[in-house]
């Protein structure tokens, strides 16, 4: 078996191993947001501490860590950047679809100690031509996050009457595409990627509709919750990364025309206390929730909707609340907020970009209004 970036780091837990590489990863913001992708050595750095590992299972060499460890192991990356938080959650999570993929194929992608796999849905039509020892694949894919610090790449294919499947290639034989012109998030390095009558192995290919091979209660909840309470991880670091900043600045600022700094002022501090109690809100929220159902879940074997429903809520709730809270920072923060070196201004970009990304949609609410009402849920569970 695999060693474990714990065994080789002198047993050191994920969230030390994380604090650890916070002062550098925050030192690099300016870096990561101009190049758009996480800094080679940095990257490396991720890869050596095992952290795109932290869900793998121990059969391949990974930690399979405690769900609610990794959780603030998320939070504690985010909280220095918001670009490498997006990317390591993407990446450790992603990595669950080694708990359905044939033992070979696992061994060969996640038993690599520095395997980082990049994906992306479908953009537009995916063409698959069965030939000799496996297929034919022809597509885009889009949003890859840290596609460019990845050895895999995942394309997705399936949908009308097919079963999804997903075809493992190596980064090298796909190109990749730069569409990544954003204002937030920069560093994530999301680009579309591009195959053109690639051959893949059919021992590359495998099915996701099938039960998990490995036991491990990780493997029970649905990958896109565990995405949605990541990602709502990677909000609340960003926020409370924002919040901070602007805490900082009113004991230094003095408004134009003022002579007293601005946390003397009494709206200043009202609405500091209004950003603290939303944020300690949506964090308590995502905490029960995902404590909950986790224990649950280790028990019982199994996930009910109800569960389902609590993640999803909690994991939107982390987010849009996260996003009123650097809100209420970047106001306070006056004419300071609008300048690139300002750490607020990255987030206040960061976060609304989180906003838009699947896990953070309004609609989601509407999900679990329909359940608590007694509906069907409609949406994404």
């Amino acid at each position: 078996m695999t060693r474990s970036a714990a065994a080789d780091n002198g047993g050191a837990s994920p969230l030390a191993r994380a604090q650890a590489l916070a002062p550098r990863i925050a030192a690099a913001a300016d870096e990561i947001d101009a190049a758009r992708e996480i800094p080679a050595p940095l990257a490396d750095d991720l890869k050596t501490q095992g952290l795109f590992r932290l869900l793998v299972p121990r059969s391949v060499g990974g930690e399979e860590m405690d769900w609610l460890d990794y959780l603030e192991v998320v939070r504690a990356v985010a909280q220095a950047d918001g670009s490498v938080a997006w990317c390591f959650n993407q990446g450790a999570v992603f990595a669950t679809t080694s708990c359905r993929a044939p033992a070979a194929l696992a061994r060969e992608v996640w038993g690599d100690p520095r395997t980082v796999v990049g994906n992306g849905p479908p953009q537009g039509r995916v063409d698959l031509r069965s030939v000799a020892g496996g297929v034919r694949l022809t597509g885009q894919w889009m949003f890859s996050s840290g596609c460019r610090h990845a050895n895999w790449i995942a394309a997705l294919s399936g949908g009308g009457g097919q079963p999804p499947r997903l075809h493992l290639v190596p980064r090298a034989d796909v190109e990749l595409l730069d569409v990544w012109q954003v204002p937030g998030l920069r560093g994530t390095g999301s680009f579309s990627f591009r195959a053109e009558d690639l051959f893949v192995p059919e021992a590359r290919t495998m099915r996701l509709d099938v039960p998990p091979r490995e036991p491990g209660p990780i493997y029970v909840i649905p990958q896109g919750l565990l995405f949605a309470c990541g990602f709502g991880s990677v909000a609340l670091g960003v926020a409370r990364a924002g919040l901070d900043a602007t805490t900082t600045l009113a004991a230094e600022k003095r408004p134009r025309f003022g002579s007293r700094p601005l946390r003397e002022d009494p709206v200043i501090q009202r609405q500091i206390g209004q950003a603290e109690a939303k944020w300690r809100a949506a964090k308590a929220l995502l905490a029960e929730s995902t404590a909950e159902v986790w224990h649950s879940v280790r028990a019982s074997g199994r996930i009910t909707m109800a569960e389902r429903i609590a993640l999803r809520m909690a994991g939107t709730h982390a987010i849009r609340q996260s996003a009123e809270v650097v809100d209420i920072a970047y106001n306070l923060s006056g004419s300071t907020a609008i300048f690139a070196n300002r750490p607020i201004q990255r987030r206040f970009q960061d976060i609304h970009v989180i906003t838009q990304q699947v896990q953070g949609r309004e609609a989601h609410y509407e999900t679990a209004g329909q359940f608590h009402l007694g509906l069907e849920p409609e949406g994404i569970i």
